[in-house]
């Protein structure tokens, strides 16, 4: 296994497992999860897959994106669904402050809407800035909030954590948060 090989796998499975698993005509349960063996029989006309391959992509996304259920029979993505599931994380009490990285571009509707979701499911927040950064750049001049997530979680916003420890919310409006 190559390092491409290993990108080209990571980037396949982030399609089908949080965005268009019906591409390769496979079935997701209510959160998310399917077979291993499911998902490489179903790549097969477009990826040549196994068992070890997968299992190290999961292991060494430094994102840690996908996740095996406990017997290790099952993968599902770790959040950044464009398609309805129901990833299973109860709400949690944020730390007092969280940061959200965009680009240049979003801050016109993004200072008169907040941040929505999108097409995603949750808006997605960083512990810091460094990360933060490097997810705004992803998408053009980064810029960078800084998000007052204890006054939200106060006034009955939501949060959750996810697996591979992104911070989850349904929307930050305006007043939540500053540009640094």
């Amino acid at each position: 296994m190559n390092d491409s090989q290993i990108t080209k796998t990571s980037k396949f499975l982030s399609y089908v497992l949080r965005h268009k698993p019906d591409a390769i005509g496979l079935q997701l349960d209510e959160q998310g999860w399917t077979l291993v063996s499911d998902l490489i029989e179903k790549a097969k006309p477009q990826l040549a897959l196994n068992e070890a391959l997968v299992r190290k992509v999961v292991a060494t996304n430094e994102k840690k994106r996908f996740a095996l259920s406990e017997d290790g029979l099952r993968i599902r993505a770790s959040q950044g669904h464009s398609i309805d599931i129901d990833i299973g994380l109860a709400p949690q009490m944020p730390p007092d402050v969280l940061y959200h990285g965009t680009a240049t571009r979003f801050l016109t509707s993004i200072r008169e809407q907040g941040l929505l979701r999108g097409c995603r499911q949750h808006v997605h927040l960083s512990l810091d800035c460094d990360t933060a950064s490097i997810v705004g750049a992803r998408h053009g001049k980064p810029a960078l909030l800084e998000i007052d997530s204890k006054s939200m979680h106060l006034h009955g916003l939501k949060f959750f954590l996810s697996d591979n420890g992104v911070w989850l919310t349904e929307h930050v409006p305006p007043k939540y948060f500053i540009l640094l």
